[in-house]
């Protein structure tokens, strides 16, 4: 029977979000699973010259064992070769990709509840582009109903071949040839390793550019660990281990594509920043962000070149890769602080290969190097930038297209003084490249944006002071609740 994946992905409820088909484990059976990788399969045949082989991997989500088998099946239907990477970061595998010249699929559901999951599709240079998600979708292909249950269960799933460790061991040999086994001597880490997948990972490569590391909070269950919008628990819980004296407490959220980075005080550090200060220590020309970073990017004066895109990494690579000319060494990064590498750096004489994925590592190693090369603390480098603050939340369960609608109306009326100007000032200017983020006389600036992964209803705030932010989202946030019932 020959089934459309558009309309497929129309009805299923796991449609395509900023960072691959996403949505509830319920509604990610066997046969949605396997019909989008047969799709991805068709379209990377027809698009990309590589060898019918595709590496898969997935993070520590209860059904993502499940989802792996789901596509080892449809790979092995559409006689592809399937290697099985394992449970390794979202850049890892994407690395291997690069490295091997083959498509690569990733399962994660990222940073949110275990209860929801999602498929990450590369292709043998990176990330899928918005493109190649429209000729995905655009994909038809014949499906065998006999192969599966009435609940869309395969009867007899493809087992998963042999493990292979290189995806792993590349990716951490990457930052060891590159910074150099000295890098981080002297300094003290702890790792906040919860569940995340890359969770030995990052204690691995830590200690082996010389820090002692120790690890933190290890948790056999998912903790949906989001490093735009901290939990309370996670806040409390570095604030008491910088008492045993870190130079800096370290973590990732599920995937380990997106960095959390406290300093001494065990204060969280915002992504956006980090994003800042990680592309000064490499050395970067140009820089590609979405409109919701903080704007002490451009205050700061450190780059040559900086361009504002759509919120999700599709957009950032479609800007980075507008950046690149002349031998420009070009990066991005994202609120969240995945930072995404176009072009290849050199740093004393050594060659780092561009990765144009959100890579947590990266930026991490980056910032404690220089911090250890200059001698100064985390904190210290921070003080250094414009005096600019961001805080971001989210109200959960607000139905996508409600929030929509919401922030339509916001933007079309102008009814951001109204809703907003009892404590933030009047608008003086707006930007509408995704979502409608307001700019007030005081200087403050309320973005508003619904979720591109799930039914939330974001919010970013930036002001001169960090209480001042936080201040600003909690009445942003109750005004936000009350849309929502």
């Amino acid at each position: 029977m020959k089934i459309s994946i558009n309309d497929m992905m129309n009805t299923s409820g796991v449609s395509f979000g900023t960072s691959g088909a996403r949505g509830l484990v319920s509604k990610m059976t066997d046969k949605i699973c396997y019909s989008y990788a047969r799709a991805f399969l068709s379209y990377s045949e027809k698009t990309y010259t590589s060898p019918k082989t595709v590496a898969i991997a997935g993070d520590l989500r209860p059904s993502t064992g499940r989802i792996l088998q789901a596509l080892a099946t449809a790979a092995r239907d559409s006689n592809w070769t399937v290697i099985n990477c394992g449970r390794i970061p979202s850049p890892a595998i994407a690395l291997y990709g690069i490295v091997n010249s083959i498509p690569t699929i990733m399962v994660t559901g990222s940073h949110i509840p275990d209860d929801r999951n999602g498929i990450k599709f590369n292709h043998p240079k990176g990330e899928i582009s918005k493109k190649d998600e429209s000729g995905i979708r655009a994909e038809s292909i014949d499906l065998d109903d006999i192969l599966f249950d009435a609940s869309g269960m395969l009867k007899i799933p493809a087992e998963l071949p042999q493990e292979i460790i290189e995806a792993r061991t590349d990716y951490e040999k990457r930052y060891l040839d590159f910074f150099g086994a000295k890098s981080l001597h002297g300094l003290t880490l702890g790792v906040y390793q919860h569940s995340a997948v890359g969770r030995d990972i990052v204690v691995n490569v830590l200690t082996s550019l010389g820090a002692y590391v120790k690890p933190l909070g290890r948790s056999e269950k998912f903790i949906p660990v989001d490093t735009e919008a901290i939990r309370e628990e996670d806040i409390k819980l570095a604030e008491n281990w910088a008492k045993e004296s870190f130079d800096a407490i370290v973590s990732t959220d599920g995937d380990s594509d997106r960095p959390l980075l406290a300093d001494a005080t065990g204060k969280w550090l915002r992504g956006d920043v980090l994003g800042i200060l990680a592309a000064n220590s490499l050395g970067i020309a140009r820089v590609a962000t979405p409109v919701s970073c903080n704007t002490a990017l451009e205050k700061s004066n450190l780059f040559e070149k900086v361009l504002r895109t759509r919120i999700g990494s599709p957009y950032v690579i479609a800007g980075m890769e507008s950046l690149c000319e002349n031998g420009k060494t070009v990066a991005g990064y994202e609120a969240n602080g995945g930072f995404l590498l176009e072009t290849d750096i050199e740093q004393n004489g050594k060659v780092l290969k561009a990765l144009p994925t959100r890579d947590a590592l990266l930026p991490i190693i980056a910032l404690l190097a220089r911090a250890c090369k200059e001698f100064v603390g985390v904190e210290d480098l921070f003080r250094k930038l414009p005096k600019r603050f961001t805080a971001s939340d989210r109200v959960k369960e607000f139905p996508s297209e409600k929030g929509k609608a919401k922030v339509e109306e916001i933007a079309t009326k102008n009814l951001g003084t109204s809703f907003f100007g009892k404590f933030a000032g009047k608008v003086v200017d707006a930007d509408r490249t995704d979502g409608y983020r307001m700019i007030f006389d005081t200087g403050d600036i309320i973005h508003l944006r619904p979720s591109g992964n799930a039914p939330e209803l974001r919010c970013y705030v930036e002001c001169d002071s960090p209480e001042r932010a936080e201040e600003l989202k909690v009445k942003v946030l109750a005004i936000m609740q009350t849309w929502k019932n």
